[in-house]
């Protein structure tokens, strides 16, 4: 699952390939803004966890992995 997370006050967003599922995801997020844990935690999928301070979330964009295309045929 790909995620881009917006950080306020960073110029560039983050970005993740994780095995979580989109539930999850969304679960960890709502979670973080609810107050029930101050951070949003997601770990990618090399194992490396990425920790967000939930009152500096701006975004969370939670979108499928897209396949590469490699060659030179025409679209």
């Amino acid at each position: 699952m790909e995620v881009k997370i917006g950080v306020q006050h960073a110029p560039r967003e983050l970005n993740l390939e994780s095995k979580q599922t989109a539930e999850e995801i969304e679960s960890a997020v709502a979670d973080a803004l609810t107050g029930k844990s101050g951070l949003l935690a997601l770990e990618d999928e090399n194992g490396r966890k990425v920790l967000v301070p939930a009152d500096r979330l701006a975004y969370v964009d939670i979108g499928e992995t897209k396949a590469r295309k490699v060659g030179f045929g025409a679209v």
